[in-house]
């Protein structure tokens, strides 16, 4: 007799460098709708262990609009401010193993460096076998290597050779913030989180994910990412690209538009009537297999402030 599949446990876990916009709906509707349409937890954690990028107020905020578009999670939200402890006892778990290493270089030396596919500079490895005579440590660094290999419900295969495509990735940074990849691993772990589903903003930052995983002898989730919400100039929603925050909007029918955007259809009208219908709609008609790689066009007036 087979063992019981553990319970879907999901998550959303939104940083508070600002207010919720489209995309970051869009990304919090996939989450929850997986998660109650296969019966499971679905988890709010606000990820602040980056202190100088959250801004005063903005976890607050973010709580309330979740609360006003209907979202009901499961448990006390968990704040990563908190949890500093949990992460200190993981990187020093991977120092005991020689898993991790001082690094002295400074952006400014990396910045020919090139890059990888989220962004982040490919490092070269300049201190991976000892610090430079004289150099001090502005970072402690993960040793990357080997291949990553995982299968995504929407994006479909992934294989990251980590040596090539990241390099060594920063644990703890100069300023002694906890990066946020290790952060993230420690949480889902902590909550028993089953699977991630997010969007594909975050793709690239998976391989490094289940590289710590493996390191510490944890369990790794199913992933599912989303299409991402861009402009009209290809660029993805954020506070940078002036998006509009989603409490301007009208809960149902960004709640309907978010559907539309993820592949789902919701019968016409509903998106003007009550909240709870659609969210019941939504939750007895979810199909994961029906989003999209990509999204499509959303309409302008969810993606900027209005003018005038």
């Amino acid at each position: 007799m087979l063992p019981p599949l553990p319970p879907y446990i999901g998550r959303f876990a939104p940083s508070p460098t600002g207010p919720l916009h489209f995309g970051s709906l869009v990304a919090a509707v996939g989450s929850y709708l997986e998660a109650r349409a296969r019966r499971g937890l679905w988890l709010l954690r606000i990820e602040d262990v980056d202190a100088p990028r959250s801004v005063p107020g903005a976890a607050d905020g973010i709580i309330a609009t979740l609360a006003r578009f209907g979202f009901e999670w499961d448990g006390d939200i968990v704040w990563q401010s908190r949890r500093l402890d949990a992460y200190r006892a993981a990187f020093e778990q991977l120092k005991l193993a020689g898993q991790v290493f001082p690094c002295a270089c400074t952006r400014r030396e990396m910045a020919d460096s090139a890059l990888a596919r989220d962004g982040s500079r490919i490092y070269p490895g300049t201190c991976r076998n000892g610090l430079p005579p004289g150099r001090a440590p502005h970072a402690w660094r993960v040793r990357a290597e080997g291949i990553v290999v995982f299968d995504d419900r929407v994006q479909g295969r992934q294989e990251e050779d980590l040596a090539r495509d990241v390099g060594d990735y920063v644990m703890l940074r100069g300023d002694g913030q906890f990066a946020y990849q290790l952060a993230v691993v420690i949480d889902d772990a902590d909550a028993g989180v089953t699977d991630i589903v997010r969007g594909a903003d975050l793709l690239g930052s998976t391989g490094r994910q289940i590289h710590l995983q493996q390191l510490l002898h944890l369990p790794t989730p199913g992933y599912a990412h989303l299409p991402v919400v861009v402009n009209a100039a290809g660029e993805k929603l954020s506070k940078q690209t002036l998006a509009a925050p989603i409490d301007m909007l009208q809960p149902p029918a960004a709640l309907a538009a978010a559907l539309e955007f993820l592949g789902q259809r919701p019968p016409a009208g509903l998106g003007k009537g009550s909240l709870a219908e659609l969210w019941a709609w939504a939750i007895a008609h979810w199909a994961l297999a029906c989003v999209p790689r990509r999204g499509q066009a959303t309409a302008p007036a969810l993606l900027t402030p209005a003018h005038g």
